[in-house]
Formats: structure tokens, sequence, C-alpha cells
């Protein structure tokens, strides 16, 4: 496969120490431009827009890209990992129990780490990782309330 197109994609790529392909920057432009995507629907993503692409493929890439921070990996209880190109600011999610929908939420309170640990253990804590529960617009309205 062929090098990226967009001359910032693969700039960013490079400046985190990654070798520039087709299928990294379809998959960051895939991850970017979707909702808090799953691995599988990545994938799609990704062969819609080069082709051929093994999963095992866009695992690792997934990884390579989060290692670099350039992505971020959610692991939302009871589902699958998502990820999402917005890093850096510390945000957190709300999580539909019904339906599985997330979205961002901007951080709780003040500066980053936005809660203060009751214990902290002798850590120095520098990121709060919050999931917010309950019931989007949706569900709330169809009298759904099943967890996912």
């Amino acid at each position: 496969m062929t090098a990226s197109r967009d001359p910032a994609v693969a700039a960013e790529l490079r400046g985190a120490g990654l070798r520039v392909t087709a299928a990294r920057a379809a998959l960051l432009d895939t991850v970017r431009r979707g909702d808090h995507l799953d691995a599988e629907a990545i994938a799609d993503g990704v062969r819609r827009r080069v082709g051929h692409i093994s999963l095992q493929a866009v695992y690792e890439a997934l990884h390579a890209l989060t290692a670099a921070g350039i992505v971020r990996r959610i692991q939302p209880p009871g589902g699958p990992a998502r990820f999402e190109g917005r890093v850096g600011d510390n945000h957190h999610h709300v999580l539909c129990r019904s339906c599985g929908a997330l979205a961002d939420v901007d951080c709780a309170v003040g500066e980053a780490p936005c809660l203060t640990a009751s214990d902290d253990h002798g850590f120095s804590i520098d990121e709060a990782e919050v999931i917010y529960r309950g019931l989007c617009p949706d569900c709330s309205t169809s009298g759904s309330s099943t967890a996912p």
C-alpha cells in the first residue's frame, strides 16, 4: 500500500516515530471521523478506503497509534474496546446501559485530572478516567433498561 496523500497525517505519523502507510492513514482518518468505533467498525472503514486489511493488522495499528498518543482506547465495562481521536484533554465519557451509545463529556470539574482521589496511595495522579452510566435519550423514552 502506498503512503498517505495527506501531508498533515503523514507528518503526524512520522512525528510519532511511525511508518507512514495508506492503511495507517486510513485507520487514523476512520477513527477521527467515527464515533467511538470498535476495531471491527474501524476495519470496515479502512477496507472501504484502501481495500483488504486483516483485523489483526488493524489491532496492531491501533496499538501503535494508541502507544504513540495519537488515538485513545476506551474500555467500557461489558463491551468491546472503542477508539477515538480526541486525545490529550482528559475528557470523560457517558455510556448508555441499554444500547451501548458512548459520548464525550468534558472534564468534570476544574483542571486535569478532574477529580481528587480520596487516597492516592502515594501516586502522583495526572489523569482520571470516568465513565458515567445511564440511559441515552432514545432508550429513556423507549422504556428500555437492560444492560449491554
